[in-house]
């Protein structure tokens, strides 16, 4: 059997701060106006992504991995998590601010769920004017400071807000208090947890009329109330992988393709590209396979050599 590049039917979550974007942005079929995220690739119980294309069509990640382990997630991945797949992917539309929340790490995690920490990265694919994301307190905080702000609906007074354009990257570690602003559309790469805190809903109610669930104190615990340093400054050099992060999770890079770039694996580690701007096609042994902005593609690790051409923004991601 020979694998191909895998894509996914997005799994599409509706949210009180979702719009419309992702479909007029992104190509989603979303058929509501409140879609907040695609889940492009995932292993989330209950969430698990469809295979939207080729031989394995119709089948779930899970049941390809359970057949190829190693072929599809790399020798060193499959060597440290098994046959579990470590990473989730999304794309993000906030048409309203989202709450102000925390992830918790993975000893607090696995104690408290059973679960991965959720360390994640975002890519700004498109802000409108003057929007805005938090990350982190503007100075060093404590829990006691944090529970006076939260107490007086101020706590958006001690947090750092930052302008954000489009090709910004921030890299939000465990603990890192945040929230996405309205206006926002993201590329998301995190651990595969599904675990959130919830802080602060800015006393909005859904159609119900009701509030949503807030995890004040399970988030003591969890948060960092240290000052972070979260947006990352890259290189953009055409035609190469540009590092952005390296962190024990995942590495990300970025690609500024204009042409054409032959890629070499060492069949360690799947890899994931991310189309966040314009169109390129992926060249494999005698077929050719077409992607444009929204697409996601997971790369089978025993996939070790192909070309990619094009013009088009490009995310990278794989597990170093």
């Amino acid at each position: 059997m020979k694998l191909y590049p895998l894509q996914f039917r997005p799994i599409l979550k509706d949210r009180i701060w979702g719009g419309t974007k992702l479909k007029s942005y992104l190509n989603k079929p979303i058929t509501s106006e409140i879609t907040g995220e695609s889940w492009e690739i995932s292993t989330v119980e209950n969430n698990v992504s469809i295979i939207s294309n080729g031989f394995f069509e119709g089948m779930t990640l899970n049941e390809v991995i359970n057949k190829f382990s190693e072929e599809v997630l790399g020798k060193k991945v499959y060597k440290q998590f098994g046959k579990q797949f470590p990473l989730l992917f999304k794309y993000l539309d906030a048409r309203d601010d989202l709450s102000i929340q925390v992830h918790p790490n993975d000893e607090l995690a696995a104690k408290r769920h059973n679960s991965f920490g959720k360390t994640e990265m975002w890519y700004v694919m498109q802000a409108d004017a003057n929007a805005k994301l938090i990350v982190g307190f503007k100075e060093k905080s404590s829990p006691e400071q944090y529970l006076k702000n939260l107490e007086n609906s101020t706590i958006v007074d001690i947090l750092d807000v930052k302008n954000v354009n489009q090709g910004d990257v921030f890299f939000l570690e465990t603990g890192t208090i945040h929230a996405i602003g309205a206006g926002i559309v993201i590329a998301e790469i995190q651990q595969t947890s599904d675990i959130t805190y919830r802080i602060y809903d800015f006393d909005r109610k859904d159609a119900n009329g009701k509030t949503r669930e807030l995890h004040v104190d399970l988030a003591l615990q969890a948060i960092n109330y240290n000052k972070v340093e979260a947006q990352k400054d890259y290189a953009k050099v055409p035609n190469v992988s540009n590092v952005i992060v390296n962190c024990p999770y995942f590495t990300t890079n970025f690609i500024p393709l204009d042409g054409e770039i032959t890629i070499a694996k060492n069949q360690q580690s799947f890899t994931v590209y991310m189309c966040v701007a314009g169109s390129f096609e992926l060249l494999y042994r005698e077929d050719k396979y077409q992607y444009k902005i929204g697409d996601t593609i997971l790369i089978p690790a025993k996939m070790s050599g192909f070309e990619i051409k094009g013009k088009a923004s490009v995310l990278e991601i794989y597990i170093s």
